[in-house]
């Protein structure tokens, strides 16, 4: 429990949010019950509630008390349905907030957001206010009332139909607004659909009555809890690898199986700079990363439409293949810098679209090979298109490796010969050759076999300190880079190999900061501005520590990069030990599935070892 935040900058901390979401759209709520942000009817939609990127301009729907109060939130148990509790002198109200999901099936969504309030204690006065605004803040909607407790709201391409049995008036053609005293013991509801306009100007719609929204409720709570029980979690850590699938669950897209790498765009990775990105779209490595964790609990039907999205979003050839997509598949996906938006905290520029679709990643093609190896291994051998599809892969690794690219860290200097994108087109001849054996396909395995020692001499020779003992970032240089961990992932390298335990230790060394790592040095990445510690690298470095039997300090970093998360246990990108804030776009799935990953390998080999 703890009070409001008093502070004179009007942008609440990233740690102030909780996220909704409904495996199609998704949503951001403040610890003062404000929707600051939401993308409807796709994540990477333009924003119908944006105040987090411009505070004037963006828009926001709150529900809080009208006077000073304490306060308190979860996930209601095994959902993304969230639930904050206001208190004030012997007063008790609960705010109910979720995207509803339909029973037995999410393809078709109600493209809803639902806010109950409940009466838990006295009487509270509460102020409601509802202020969309369109594509990013630029477009302020019309606002007429068709109903004696509903209201529509259309602005260009964009409609909402607002309505429930709070008493809202119109303070003006763009905002709704009321106060309201909320008693124990009864409920009210505001729904927030999002309609095409001119279904709304034509009324075609049906209002939901409350009765109905109490059971879209009790469905949604009914699926989230019928969806999470399919997990298999044995750890010590349980109840955040549970949030952690969930939240990986809703960041995704129901229709095409893409899993969008965080909800938002454009918050920063150092504060008030330039390292502002749009991440609300899928990166094949990342999601490959996701479904891996959500493997190892038992989610087998998120991976196989993942796999299906990829070979579906590159059309069946390797050589249409791109680092990133969008969630429906979208190939071009530029960036465009909104000039007229203040940004988080003033950290300009607020971009949407992503140039990074266009970089060579060459670690890629061991993502997607693994992946394929790892579903086959669950007695999901590849038909005759996808072989094609892999085969391409392979023979496309086989040819590239030789050449510079941007590496998993998206750089924008320079391409370079960076050691972890060779020893994973290492992992995608690796697995190819398993794949072409075990299943008794056509495949120039002897070739790849050639092209498999080559790489590996070249990552020895020219990717090794021999007087360290250790791994390098990259070709000719002497720097550490925390993808390195993942280097046994790929199969390159035993966890136990005294190289990777020296790598591992050599990592922290120069790397850590407050029991934390950082990716790399920021030098010579091509951008101004220091970021914090990335908390991915931190899980990662827990794994390692667990495969490699160091159970204690495995449990230290663990702890310790658990402290970065919020009351909710939502994680962003990176933490910034110094202010204690978090960094960059939030929730972070790279973050929540590492934290997967990690406790996994804590509780596999601490079992093992017993």
């Amino acid at each position: 429990m703890s009070a409001v935040d008093k502070s004179d900058n009007p942008y609440p901390p990233i740690s102030d949010y909780g996220f909704i979401g409904d495996c199609h759209s998704s949503a951001l709520i403040s610890r003062s019950g404000s929707i600051d942000w939401c993308c409807m009817p796709r994540i990477d939609s333009r924003s119908c509630f944006g105040r987090l990127l411009d505070w004037k301009k963006g828009g926001n729907c709150q529900v809080v008390p009208a006077g000073p109060y304490e306060v308190s939130r979860r996930y209601i148990e095994n959902t993304l349905v969230l639930e904050t509790t206001f208190r004030r002198e012997g007063s008790e109200v609960r705010l109910i907030d979720c995207f509803p999901m339909k029973p037995g099936g999410q393809h078709h969504p109600y493209q809803q957001i639902l806010r109950i309030v409940e009466g838990v204690e006295g009487n509270m006065e509460l102020l409601f206010e509802v202020s969309p605004r369109f594509d990013y803040g630029d477009v302020k909607p019309w606002i007429r009332q068709r109903g004696e407790r509903h209201f529509v709201a259309i602005g260009g391409s964009d409609g909402l139909l607002i309505s429930g049995d709070i008493p809202l008036k119109m303070k003006h053609r763009h905002q709704l607004t009321c106060s309201y005293t909320a008693e124990a013991g009864k409920r009210l509801h505001l729904s927030i659909e999002y309609m095409k306009p001119e279904d709304l100007d034509e009324g075609l719609f049906e209002v939901p009555g409350v009765t109905e929204l109490d059971g879209r409720l009790e469905d949604t709570i009914g699926w989230w809890n019928e969806w999470s029980a399919q997990g298999k979690i044995e750890s010590p850590y349980s109840e955040h690898v549970r949030l952690s699938a969930i939240v990986l669950k809703g960041l995704s897209n129901a229709p095409t199986g893409a899993i969008a790498a965080a909800a938002t765009t454009s918050l920063p990775e150092s504060p008030g700079g330039s390292r502002n990105w749009d991440y609300r779209f899928t990166w094949i490595r990342d999601s490959a990363f996701t479904l891996r964790s959500l493997w190892e609990l038992g989610y087998d039907k998120e991976a196989d439409g993942f796999r299906r999205f990829i070979e579906r979003s590159a059309a069946g050839s390797a050589e249409e293949l791109q680092i990133l997509f969008g969630v429906g598949g979208e190939r071009r996906l530029h960036e465009v810098e909104l000039r007229e938006l203040e940004g988080y905290r003033g950290a300009k520029p607020v971009r949407i679209g992503n140039a990074a679709s266009g970089q060579v990643q060459l670690d890629v093609y061991g993502e997607l090979l693994d992946l394929a190896w790892r579903w086959h291994m669950l007695g999901y051998s590849p038909d005759d298109d996808y072989w094609e599809f892999l085969v391409g892969l392979v023979n496309d690794a086989s040819k590239l490796w030789k050449n510079p690219d941007r590496g998993i860290w998206e750089m924008r200097g320079r391409p370079r010969h960076f050691v972890h994108s060779k020893a994973m087109c290492w992992s995608a001849l690796n697995r190819g050759i398993m794949l072409a054996k075990d299943v008794g396909r056509d495949a120039p395995v002897e070739k790849w076999e050639e092209n498999l020692e080559e790489i590996r001499s070249a990552i020895e020779q020219k990717g090794y300190d021999p007087k360290r003992g250790i791994f390098l970032q990259a070709f000719g240089g002497q720097d550490l880079d925390s993808a390195l961990l993942l280097m046994p992932t790929a199969g390159f390298v035993d966890y136990k190999d005294e190289r990777m335990v020296r790598t591992t230790d050599a990592i922290r060394q120069e790397l850590e900061e407050d029991g934390l790592l950082r990716r790399y040095s920021a030098d010579g990445d091509g951008l101004k501005g220091r970021e914090g510690v990335f908390l991915a690298c931190s899980f990662w470095l827990v794994e390692c520590l667990a495969r490699q039997t160091r159970f204690d300090d495995a449990h230290e970093v663990f702890r310790r990069a658990l402290k970065t998360g919020n009351d909710l246990g939502l994680f962003a990108e990176e933490f910034d030990p110094k202010s204690g804030e978090m960094l960059g776009n939030f929730p972070q799935g790279l973050t929540h599935l590492s934290l997967i990953a990690a406790a996994v390998a804590i509780a596999g080999m601490e079992k093992k070892e017993t």
